[in-house]
């Protein structure tokens, strides 16, 4: 995966994905007193910017490939891109998620034209997929694939093509594909920009692989931020994030939900604990920029449904005051 990949794939994939806003945002400048630029990805096809590397993937197969199908394992966003790029290119898709995986994200998948195998846990769906290679289908992983990674590099791209005065980027970190893709693709262009890296309390594999020197399996992800659940960190992900990340920072659930509430009675929209925790990084983080920053907060997904929202709020309120307009 190089900076030329990264251009060929942000062609391939653009009759299919959208490209995203990015916007100055005058509440989270104000809120953080540095200048905050939002990299809107939540409005990407299927909410988040998973599709970008679905697409990649598939339409880097060859048509033989294509013609057995795919198998993906996944908690939500991977699932409903891989079924989303499946449908729009006629290719005959089976998603693997845990009994767990919450209900909106299950029918999602299905409307999107997949095929779901529920199994007990996220590490049962992956062993099962050794069953569906076997048949011949093709395993999409959700980041430990070049041409995910490169996808989702593109979001990097469009940054720096929208705001070439970029100084930060800060993005959270499930299994590394975003922060991989989009490190290479923003150092590729612009080596003085520095880029964040953030996790969740119970999701934060990219934190232990760190501490350790190299990945480890999670026992279990206890984190509300599903779609950082990844159980572990490749290590592709890993040698690029000790490369090109500054720094990784954890924040908690609490935290997340309490950015998630401002950012909705502010900006508007609805973000996943995934995308609001780049906002309380940077509260955290605040002392290591300055006034001339531009700081991009890549908004990485939206599905969240109703359910979940009352349910977060519920539990992880906490810290609600802190946020209060």
């Amino acid at each position: 995966m190089n900076i030329t990949a990264i251009n060929d794939a942000q062609n391939l994939i653009a009759p299919y994905v959208k490209r995203t806003p990015l916007e100055y945002s005058t509440s989270l400048s104000r809120r953080t007193g540095l200048n905050i630029y939002v990299k809107y990805e939540l409005f990407q096809k299927t909410g988040a910017f998973k599709a970008r590397g679905a697409f990649n993937k598939l339409l880097n197969m060859s048509e033989a490939e294509r013609a057995k199908g795919v198998v993906a394992v996944s908690g939500g966003n991977h699932a409903q891109a891989v079924a989303y790029a499946s449908t729009a290119l006629g290719v005959d898709a089976v998603i693997l998620m845990a009994e767990n995986t919450p209900r909106g994200y299950v029918e999602a998948t299905r409307g999107y034209g997949a095929t779901v195998e529920l199994l007990p846990t996220i590490a049962d769906a992956f062993r099962r997929v050794k069953d569906y290679e076997a048949e011949g289908r093709v395993f999409v992983h959700p980041f430990d694939d070049p041409q995910i990674m490169t996808g989702a590099g593109t979001v990097g791209l469009e940054i720096l093509e929208d705001l070439p005065s970029t100084t930060d980027i800060v993005l959270s970190i499930g299994g590394g594909g975003l922060a991989g893709g989009v490190a290479t693709a923003v150092k590729g262009m612009d080596p003085k920009i520095r880029l964040w890296g953030v996790e969740t309390v119970g999701a934060d594999a990219m934190s232990q692989a760190l501490a350790a020197g190299k990945p480890l399996e999670l026992p279990g992800i206890t984190s509300i931020a599903k779609s950082l659940g990844a159980p572990y960190v490749s290590d592709t992900s890993l040698a690029l994030v000790q490369e090109h990340l500054e720094r990784v920072t954890v924040v908690t659930d609490d935290e997340a939900v309490g950015a998630m509430v401002f950012i909705a009675e502010r900006l508007k929209v609805i973000t996943e604990p995934a995308a609001a925790c780049t906002l309380a990084a940077v509260e955290k983080l605040r002392n290591k920029f300055t006034p001339e920053s531009r700081v991009v907060l890549i908004f990485c997904g939206g599905n969240t449904g109703v359910n979940d929202l009352c349910g977060y709020l519920k539990t992880h309120g906490s810290l609600l005051p802190k946020y209060n307009p």
